[in-house]
């Protein structure tokens, strides 16, 4: 490994070759089901055919214009995100953590537009994950995050995750916003119930705060549907995305209603990158693969997501009996999956690299299940014997 690469990451001695659908290959030939998928970016898998189409064509055309001018497949892309969503108006950026920064910024210009108000600070979650920037360390509030990096922003108030009497307590007169992952990743898959983002809601309503989401994870058919608050019926004022927006190309994005979007004025925020030609292109065609098919729940109709979702965690909490000195619980939507473990849980991971699959920590000792939206049930019996294989190793490990 060079040295010349600085040490932010703690990298396997895995070293990634090539892509093929729902596997990785490294440089020594050997497959992978990945179940990491980019930390949940790689939405149809590694060089999807209209993916890697869609990026030839458009690179043969046009790389970068400049948001200067107008640019018609990001205008078409902002377009179909408001016809498919609760927003009135989108802003491209290139990252997660760069469409968190904005949404925040964009709490403290609706309250300024305001002149009366004294609103600006934000309540978020404990272990709660907005990225790494200093504001989005700031709001996850984690040490681990923030340590080295004092001081942080101010601005930001921790309740626990999921109590609402703290909830409600820590709204002051300063008071802005309330931010939450629907359900948070990096902290444990630990989800919000549709009763809790509704008593939310209405807490935000009857105290004139903006709702934020950050659906940077859960954003672009990760649960079964666009956004995982449809579930609830619940519409935040503000939402930050990324990650399945781009199945694997930067691009993240910013939706807002129309009383906080009509706020954005020229020279008031920007991105030299953001929404560029060849990202713009590559959004509308992963909003061609998820609106065109039946990979998303359409009323009554449960898409396929959903579906494999189901059957992928109902494989899991087999192993949770059969392995029940383990594993401790499954959790999650769609597949956005969570394996509690009762062992640490980068040693299982690494017991499931060796058997050929990858997946991706998160807090509370949980491993997360990410894999391609467009995985069928062999690649699930698959996972399941491998977990399985896994399982008996450490199990055989132990006893030696």
């Amino acid at each position: 490994m060079t040295p010349h690469l600085m040490k932010a990451f703690p990298r396997t001695d895995l070293e990634a070759e090539r892509g093929e659908g729902c596997y990785l290959f490294d440089r020594q030939g050997r497959r992978y089901l990945d179940f990491l998928g980019g930390v949940a970016v790689n939405a149809f898998g590694h060089c999807h055919p209209v993916l890697v189409n869609t990026l030839r064509e458009q690179a043969g055309k046009l790389w970068h214009a400049s948001n200067i001018i107008r640019i018609p497949e990001q205008e078409r892309l902002a377009d179909r995100i408001c016809a498919a969503s609760f927003a009135d108006g989108v802003f491209f950026t290139n990252s997660g953590s760069e469409a968190i920064d904005f949404a925040l910024k964009l709490v403290r210009r609706y309250f300024r537009s305001q002149p009366s108000s004294q609103r600006w600070r934000v309540i978020s979650f404990a272990d709660a994950f907005h990225g790494r920037s200093m504001a989005a360390i700031a709001a996850g509030g984690q040490p681990k995050l923030t340590q080295g990096f004092e001081p942080v922003v101010p601005g930001f108030d921790k309740v626990p995750f999921g109590d609402m009497a703290a909830l409600a307590a820590a709204i002051g007169p300063e008071t802005g916003a309330i931010l939450l992952e629907p359900i948070q990743g990096e902290g444990g898959i630990r989800q919000f119930t549709a009763q809790m983002l509704r008593e939310i809601r209405a807490l935000c309503d009857q105290h004139g705060l903006l709702l934020v989401m950050d659906e940077v994870q859960t954003g672009f058919g990760r649960t079964g549907k666009l956004f995982a608050h449809e579930h609830a019926g619940v519409m935040p004022d503000i939402l930050a995305a990324a990650k399945g927006i781009g199945a694997g190309y930067p691009i993240g994005a910013v939706l807002a209603t129309a009383k906080v979007a009509e706020l954005v004025t020229p020279g008031s925020h920007g991105s030299t990158l953001g929404g560029a030609p060849l990202a713009s292109a590559i959004g509308n065609a992963v909003m061609d693969l998820l609106l065109d098919g039946d990979l998303l729940d359409r009323g009554a109709s449960t898409g396929h997501v959903t579906r494999i979702g189901a059957l992928l965690r109902a494989e899991l909490q087999k192993l949770v009996v059969e392995f029940d000195d383990l594993l401790l619980d499954v959790r999650g939507e769609g597949l956005l999956v969570g394996l509690g473990c009762k062992v640490e849980n980068r040693s299982l991971m690494t017991a499931l690299r060796d058997r050929g699959m990858l997946t991706a920590p998160a807090g509370n000792n949980v491993i997360r299940l990410l894999p391609p939206l467009i995985i069928d049930e062999n690649h699930v019996a698959e996972a399941a014997d491998i977990l399985a294989a896994a399982c008996r190793d450490m199990r055989a490990a132990a006893a030696a």
